[in-house]
């Protein structure tokens, strides 16, 4: 590629060179003219081809540059369009799954009789052993201990501890959680206790009970904590053993608790625990 240094140079060399050949033209008799007329067209004809030649060259060039150049600002302005396009489409997604929860839960708070506040999790215990998570309501809100705690899938868990703002709730699938329960399908009962590790078992079911994989386990509404009704979870396995009176129950819950983002409070002013400590 020719810088323009070399280009002035080269057209400068060739404007002198012609000047030459005029001013010989002129200054020659009209027998040498013919002569001098065939040496500049001989001189000339390929210094004017080279720089028509490199003239193009350049101007191509430097046309092809500017091409490019407003190409990149054309492309960055479409990055960036694009990329504007792009997070309004993702708000969007939130917004329209965030709908999809809060309907759920506005179709849930019409089923239950009881008055509900909605609630946002905030924070999730990190401990293996304990199965907690901590919501943005309470006291100042109405929230008590003992209060049951529920989404638009099911049972969630109970009020433990409140302070002014916030609540932590037990969830269902904790090893200290029992919520009196029923098949619905037969109606036997039974205690749905947490396993600690996502799920629940359904115990002290009697042997002669019929219960099959896939079963819907719902509250019973006896002790005084939860609705009667409320989604536990689903049998996803029994045992019998022979010796036994009662049968081995596996529940699988409703609730995605990895997932849980927004619950209801279930302002219960009768709720106690289930160890028999009166809400204060």
């Amino acid at each position: 590629m020719f810088s323009r240094r070399v280009v002035i140079i080269v057209a400068i060399v060739a404007l002198i060179l012609a000047n030459v050949v005029i001013i010989s033209i002129s200054a020659g008799s009209q027998r040498d003219q013919g002569f001098f007329q065939k040496l500049a067209m001989e001189v000339l004809a390929p210094c004017q081809q080279g720089m028509t030649t490199v003239l193009q060259y350049v101007r191509d060039t430097w046309t092809r540059y500017f091409d490019l150049v407003l190409i990149g600002e054309e492309n960055q302005r479409l990055r960036t369009r694009i990329q504007a396009l792009d997070k309004r489409i993702n708000d969007l997604k939130e917004s329209e799954i965030a709908n999809r929860r809060l309907r759920a839960l506005l179709s849930f708070k019409s089923v239950v009789s009881d008055e509900t506040i909605p609630a946002e999790v905030i924070g999730k215990e990190p401990s293996r052993w304990c199965k907690t998570i901590m919501i943005n309501k309470g006291i100042s809100d109405g929230v008590q201990r003992g209060m049951p705690v529920v989404s638009s899938d099911g049972i969630v868990g109970q009020v433990i501890n409140v302070s002014h703002q916030y609540s932590k709730v037990l969830l269902i699938i904790d090893q200290n959680s029992a919520v009196d329960a029923l098949i619905q399908r037969t109606r036997s009962r039974g205690i749905v206790e947490g396993l600690g590790r996502g799920l629940c078992r359904f115990e002290y079911v009697l042997r002669k009970a019929d219960v099959q994989e896939g079963d819907v386990v719902i509250s019973s509404g006896l002790g005084g904590i939860f609705p009667k009704g409320l989604r536990c979870g689903y049998v996803t396995a029994a045992v019998r053993d022979d010796s036994g009176i009662f049968q081995e129950v596996h529940l699988q819950p409703y609730v995605d608790f990895a997932k849980l983002e927004e619950v209801f409070v279930v302002m219960r002013k009768e709720a106690f625990f289930a160890d028999g400590e009166d809400v204060p």
